[in-house]
């Protein structure tokens, strides 16, 4: 990336590296996006670094004049910013914490720090530039959180005053922008304390308030825990389970580390979409609480009700359809795997069943299960968990070899319409389907067998 800086010094010798380029190349860590600030043309800046140093240019924002450089390969960014102010001290002085408010001439050594940013970077410390940082933007409340989280600083006590101050204008802040920053937190190895420090500063409450609603939910004798701590601790789990998969995987580990590795949505991959899972699957809970006139405690179709508000949520942040739908379907299918517990052990035809009604996420939400699982430590809990874990081990492979060699019909559609004398339509996709699943459980192994058991079906009325 030094022939990129050298370029930049070349096309804009009195322009500063700034932000979080700054911050980052003072603690060594690797980094592919520049900030720069120029008192000239951003648009001019970025053109000429595109051209010169093989990239495309396109302009950010009409309102703030920013333009952005991006790779043809994609290996690295740059954003290219016009100075908010007369002088690069101005500037700084409008930036969120000092530890951001830190220039770097790029003609020049050493380093432009008038807020005291290169301190608190040794001191491992969050602090505001000034008393009404936040105030400018409330997405720096989010995003002091994510920052403590991913860099593992402490936050000042007067910053976290600062911050709660402006946490409720988060309300007002586009939702693309509350995503971004809280896909980050929710996807830090410190997941868990960023969340705790959201609820400190009362972001929780402004962004997500359906999750600070899960304070204080009792729950049955099962649960050791109310809802919104037993939400934490599958989150716990979840990532617990991510760190160390062969704890659950065994000898499938490559397999379910391949496949939780996949792009998702979002800039996520299916292991950090999982973690959203976790954070939403309970949900609707506190709607659908409720007590039975023996004193037992339920919440009945929050797996359902709660893949609904978990779209509405995602949807409101602007999140995708496709992260929407996935997110939904764990928390519609997380309860399934545990229900079959008490049939164990399990016929092929139940392994199916399974399988197909939770496609596409069938693993994942086999994960998702067993957290759910290790995370609820009521009574009874070592006895449930261990035969929840065998189940979940069997189901895990059956979903890995599925995804990896989909079940099918023995006989092709057409094949099976002309044998039996019937037209495509409703009752030769049912047909399919069975065959399908007589297939799957080991029923019928042949087309012959496929067709003969078709025409069983239809002469006994089942299908038609």
């Amino acid at each position: 990336m030094s022939d990129l800086v050298g370029e930049l010094a070349r096309i804009v010798p009195d322009g500063w590296l700034v932000g979080g380029t700054v911050r980052d190349r003072v603690l060594g860590r690797e980094t592919a996006d520049f900030d720069v600030a120029t008192a000239g043309s951003a648009a001019d800046v970025a053109r000429g670094l595109g051209k010169a140093a093989g990239g495309f240019a396109f302009e950010l924002s009409e309102t703030f004049g920013a333009w952005r450089v991006v790779a043809h390969e994609r290996t690295w960014q740059v954003d290219v910013l016009p100075l908010n102010g007369a002088t690069i001290e101005e500037d700084l002085g409008r930036r969120d914490l000092t530890i951001n408010a830190i220039a770097a001439p790029l003609s020049a050594v050493g380093y432009v720090d008038p807020y005291g940013g290169l301190e608190d970077l040794n001191a491992r410390r969050l602090r505001a530039v000034s008393p009404v940082a936040f105030e400018r933007d409330p997405l720096r409340t989010l995003r002091l959180a994510r920052l403590a989280c991913e860099l593992g600083f402490s936050v000042e006590a007067a910053t976290q005053g600062l911050a709660r101050a402006a946490a409720p204008g988060l309300a007002k802040v586009a939702p693309e922008r509350v995503f971004a920053e809280l896909r980050r937190v929710v996807c830090a190895p410190a997941a868990l304390a960023g969340l705790d420090l959201m609820d400190t500063l009362g972001v929780t409450d402004a962004v997500l308030p359906e999750l600070a609603e899960l304070r204080g939910v009792e729950q049955s004798r099962f649960h050791h825990l109310d809802v919104a701590d037993h939400t934490r601790s599958v989150l716990a789990e979840v990532i617990g389970l991510e760190r160390d998969p062969a704890r659950l995987a065994g000898a499938e580990t490559p397999a379910l580390v391949a496949f939780l590795s996949e792009p998702l949505a979002n800039d996520m991959t299916r292991a950090q979409a999982l973690r959203f899972g976790a954070l939403l699957h309970d949900i609707a809970k506190p709607q659908t609480r409720a007590v039975t006139p023996q004193g037992r405690v339920t919440f009945m179709g929050h797996d359902e009700a709660g893949a609904r508000l978990g779209m509405e949520i995602l949807g409101r942040l602007r999140a995708s359809e496709r992260l929407r739908e996935h997110v939904a379907a764990l928390t519609r299918h997380h309860l399934r795997l545990g229900f079959l517990v008490h049939e164990m052990p399990l016929s092929r035809r139940a392994v199916y069943d399974y399988l197909r009604a939770t496609a596409p996420v069938s693993v994942d939400v086999t994960v998702l299960s067993v957290a759910d699982r290790l995370a609820t430590r009521g009574d009874n809990a070592e006895r449930a968990i261990a035969t929840h874990l065998e189940l979940a081990r069997q189901m895990l492979a059956e979903g890995l070899a599925w995804i990896a060699d989909p079940p099918r019909p023995p006989v092709r559609g057409d094949e099976l319409a002309q044998a039996l004398g019937i037209k495509p339509g409703p009752v030769l996709g049912d047909l399919l389907a069975e065959l399908e699943a007589a297939s799957f459980s080991g029923e019928v192994a042949t087309p012959e067998e496929a067709i003969a058991h078709a025409r069983e079906l239809m002469a006994s009325e089942h299908i038609g």
